[in-house]
This record gives C-alpha cells, sequence and structure tokens, in this order.
C-alpha cells in the first residue's frame, strides 16, 4: 500500500531535472540503513516495523531505477540492456546470500551467537547494496526530463501525474499492456512470494527452502543472457508471450507437485522464466512511453507488479483455505497467466499498427 501511493508520486518527481538520482540515492539510503537495523532490534514489533520500511524503500528505489532506462540505452538496445542489469542482478545477489547463509548454518563453528550471524548478514546486505549502487551513482546522467516553474515542486508532480493518468484512457497499447502486466505478473511474483509456504507444505526445511530460491537465482542467470541475445532475432512480444505460457503451464503442473524432487523442478522451470519475463517487461514499457515521462509511467507499471502480488498472494490464501490445498491454490494462478496472455497479445496487436 505504502508503494501503491508513494511510487507515482516520487515516479513523477523523479522526472523533474536533477532529481531522479537524489530520489533514488534517499531511497537507497534509507532501506539500507533500515536493513542495518534490523539484525540488531530486539522486538518483533520494531523489526515489523523496520521491514515495512526497509522494503517499502527497496521497492521505491526500483521504481527510479527503472525509470532509468531510457536514460542509459535506445530502443534499439533497451531489451539487451534490461537483459543483461536482470541476469547480473540475479548471480550477484547470490554472493551475499551464499555468505549470509553460511554465516547463519555455521555460527557455532566460527564462535558465534545466532543473533550476531544474523546481524552480521542484515550488515552485509545493506554494505553490499550500497557497494553495488556506486558505479550508478557515479555514472548516470539524467538525459530525459521535463522542466518545472519555480514554486511548489510536489503540486507540479501531482499535477503531472494526474495528466499521465488522462493520457492512459486515450493511449491503448499503454493501458492494455499495464492491464495485462497486472495479470500475468500476479502470477510471477505470487510464485515468489508463496514459494516459502509451498515448500513447507510439502516438506522441506528451512536449509531446503533457502537452496532452492539459490537455485532458482543462479537458473535465472543463464536463462536471461540466452533469452537477452535471442531477442535480438526474436520480438521481444514474441518472447515475452513464451514466458507467459510457461508460467500457465508451470502453474498447471503444480497441481501434481507432491514431493520434495517436484518442488525442485519448479524452482529450476521458475528461474529459466523468471528473470526474463520481467526483463523483457521492463524494456517493452520503456520503449511505449515517452521517455521524459519515465518516472511517472513506472510509477503506474510499479502499482501493477506490487498490487498484483498481494492480490496473487490474498487469491492462493483464500482458495488453499477454501480447499484445503495448496497444489489447488496455486494452479489457480493459470487462470491469471490465461488472462495476461490474451491482453498481452491484444497490447501488443495494438503496438503494431501504432
Amino acid at each position: 500500500i505504502i508503494v501503491a501511493v508513494l511510487g507515482p508520486v516520487l515516479g513523477a518527481a523523479s522526472d523533474t531535472k536533477g532529481r531522479r538520482k537524489k530520489i533514488f540515492l534517499v531511497s537507497l539510503l534509507i532501506g539500507a540503513l533500515g536493513c542495518v537495523f534490523l539484525g540488531f532490534t530486539q522486538s518483533w514489533i520494531w523489526f515489523l516495523l523496520l521491514f515495512v520500511i526497509a522494503k517499502s524503500a527497496y521497492s521505491l528505489s526500483l521504481v527510479v531505477y527503472d525509470s532509468m532506462l531510457p536514460d542509459v540505452t535506445t530502443d534499439d538496445r533497451a531489451d539487451q540492456v534490461s537483459a543483461q542489469g536482470y541476469a547480473w542482478g540475479y548471480i550477484g545477489s547470490c554472493i551475499p546470500f551464499i555468505l549470509s547463509l553460511m554465516l547463519v548454518l555455521f555460527y557455532d563453528k566460527i564462535g558465534l551467537t545466532m543473533k550476531t550471524a544474523m546481524g552480521i548478514s542484515f550488515l552485509l546486505v545493506a554494505v553490499w547494496w550500497i557497494v553495488m549502487s556506486l558505479p550508478l551513482l557515479k555514472n548516470y546522467r539524467q538525459k530525459h526530463y521535463q522542466s518545472v516553474a519555480s514554486g511548489n515542486n510536489l503540486a507540479a508532480s501531482f499535477r503531472r501525474l494526474k495528466g499521465v493518468f488522462s493520457e492512459l484512457k486515450n493511449n491503448r497499447k499503454i493501458l492494455f499492456f499495464l492491464i495485462a502486466f497486472f495479470f500475468y505478473i500476479d502470477g510471477v511474483y505470487t510464485v515468489i512470494d508463496m514459494a516459502t509456504a509451498y515448500g513447507q507444505a510439502l516438506g522441506l526445511d528451512s536449509t531446503g527452502l533457502l537452496l532452492a530460491l539459490l537455485v532458482t537465482q543462479i537458473v535465472a542467470f543463464p536463462s536471461v543472457l540466452i533469452f537477452g541475445r535471442i531477442v535480438k532475432k526474436v520480438s521481444p512480444e514474441k518472447i515475452i508471450t513464451v514466458c507467459i505460457m510457461a508460467y500457465f503451464g508451470i502453474a498447471v503442473y503444480a497441481y501434481w507437485l507432491d514431493t520434495q524432487f517436484d518442488f525442485w523442478m519448479l524452482a529450476v522451470l521458475v528461474g529459466m522464466f523468471q528473470g526474463t519475463i520481467q526483463a523483457l517487461s521492463r524494456s517493452y514499457f520503456a520503449k511505449i512511453i515517452p521517455a521524459e515521462k519515465s518516472g511517472e509511467y513506472f510509477g503506474i507499471y510499479d502499482i501493477c507488479g506490487k498490487g498484483a502480488s498481494v492480490i496473487g498472494t490474498a487469491l492462493v490464501s483464500f482458495i488453499s483455505q477454501m480447499t484445503g490445498s495448496i497444489n489447488i491454490a496455486v494452479s489457480a494462478l493459470s487462470v491469471m497467466f490465461l488472462v495476461g496472455l490474451v491482453l498481452f497479445r491484444y497490447s501488443a496487436k495494438l503496438n503494431s499498427v501504432r
């Protein structure tokens, strides 16, 4: 809810000349500091509050980060650049993940307490987050922006945001893409968010779940790079279509999952398409929106992504409670992918005749 409210506003504000990097930096620092404090809080209430702050700041930083894409590349290279970003992000995140996992699993072997190991892990993630952002902060230059007359910049951001919502009514290719994205990314993020609960229902312990998530990250790395090369010869519309169809198949496959081996297979299959559908959806959207309004539009884009994940998770939880089967609940996501596929193909058709 926090991201859904603040995302479009900060996105609109970031379209102002010279603001994008500053807003990204503030979000980054708030998220990193929240991550550090997570490792040292004693109260579950404070932990929950800090988690909400850190996660919200992280998500808001991604709104601004995604809107930078038109500034760092051209339309003909956007798909490859977006794919490279996701690929290296996935494999890079494995480093602090593995280090933290080792600390938590073998803390007693190196003379630490679990509490200390967790604190170091959160600190490690925060430091990694900041350090890996330094090249971007040093080299990024905002090329596309909107000039604002002197006065209330916040009010100007709200006016521009209102204008974007008005524009969506008349720009059907963007509108239908966002609706399609809402449905199919719903399934993608729900699979990610519900993976832990699904694995536990199949009997995986905490270590097994963490390793399965690590496998997904590792598999995603070469998969995104491969699709990033294929997109040079095959249109992104076709590859996104393949990814949505693959997720439809994964959701149907989930109905028959009943062993830990099946869960590991699911982790591999998800890894093959997860990064690609995220990367190419981002670059596809970046190419059909006005570059000088990328912050405003990506703020709305993020509402579709983050809002959909909440609805998808609630849907799976509801069906699981009603049927008593998490398999049926997860397989029900196939309907979301099917609706998303139909709407995306219609959006792609509109885009092809622009």
